[in-house]
């Protein structure tokens, strides 16, 4: 018998090519599978003369899309992870995490080394202004919003531009990297390559049915990354504006090793600690990584600036 799910998602190329990844790979473990697509128009995309914080912060790219879930409108909601807040609404939570893309940040335009000094970076994150700052303080910045195309068309307006690399590789653009940047030179984005899929928590049948086959394209080490990640932003109580990042990696016995950072949003300062420990414990990890960089590292006096 042919199953209907209904998922909503923003409208773009990379949104839709989300939710069609979704859909695949939900047929592939049940062929009966049908999705339609719920496109959805969020503040965030109505908006692009804003700085994503001051009209909110993450929730400017979901809280529209979960709208459509709590309403009925559609069953499931398929998310970038980095875009949410570090919480689900009351009544939905994160159903599902497919294996994670590439978590990694590039520069598109030049490598960090072969760009001039004083060159002007473009970028919409106080992550990566840091980070970069830090690393090159001679470095200039300027904002940048819009969907992929629209950034890349603006790659050659300045010395390079600041982009995720999953998205790049997802839509088959990888020959725009002059560089990707690792982890040690730049930290990412909180959930940044994961996709997150909530639904309902309801206790319905087909509430429980739709769970359990969602569960069924779950990625393990995806979902505890996720979660140690999603832990690190919860206690810090961050949103995209905060110059932070957290990177965990799952090995094949299940310890968890998050690395989290803190910056001031100069990029004068920079601070990171790491902490290791077992599955159970990763939204603790996360948890705990925080609160070391607050309290040990300094990092509360950071927020203030």
């Amino acid at each position: 018998m042919t199953t209907v799910i209904r998922a909503a998602t923003r409208g773009s190329t990379l949104a839709r090519w989300q939710t069609d990844h979704v859909a695949a790979l939900l047929r592939a473990v049940d062929p009966e599978v049908v999705v339609e697509v719920v496109v959805v128009e969020t503040l965030g995309d109505r908006r692009q003369d804003i700085p994503i914080w001051e009209m909110g912060g993450k929730g400017v790219f979901a809280k529209e899309v979960q709208a459509a879930v709590l309403d009925g409108r559609a069953d499931i909601a398929v998310h970038s992870a980095k875009d949410l807040p570090s919480g689900s609404p009351d009544g939905l939570g994160i159903a599902t995490v497919p294996e994670r893309g590439d978590p990694r940040d590039v520069l598109v335009g030049s490598t960090l080394a072969a760009l001039a000094p004083g060159a002007m970076v473009a970028t919409g994150s106080a992550r990566r202004r840091a980070q970069l700052a830090w690393t090159r303080p001679d470095l200039t910045f300027t904002g940048l919003r819009g969907n992929i195309d629209t950034r890349l068309a603006k790659a050659a307006d300045y010395g390079a531009i600041v982009m995720a690399l999953a998205p790049l590789v997802r839509l088959d653009l990888l020959d725009w990297v002059a560089e990707v940047l690792e982890p040690e030179v730049m930290v990412p984005q909180v959930g940044q390559g994961t996709l997150a899929v909530e639904c309902r928590t309801g206790d319905a049948p087909d509430e429980v049915a739709l769970r359990a086959r969602l569960a069924r394209i779950e990625h393990r080490p995806s979902r505890l990354s996720l979660d140690a990640e999603r832990g690190f932003l919860a206690e810090l109580g961050g949103d995209c504006d905060l110059p932070a990042g957290a990177f965990a990696t799952v090995d094949a016995e299940e310890t968890v090793s998050i690395e989290g950072m803190l910056a001031s949003l100069d990029g004068h300062t920079v601070i990171r600690q790491t902490l290791v420990g077992g599955a159970s414990e990763a939204e603790r990890l996360g948890r705990q990584v925080a609160r070391a960089l607050l309290d040990d590292c300094g990092g509360a006096s950071l927020l203030d600036r």
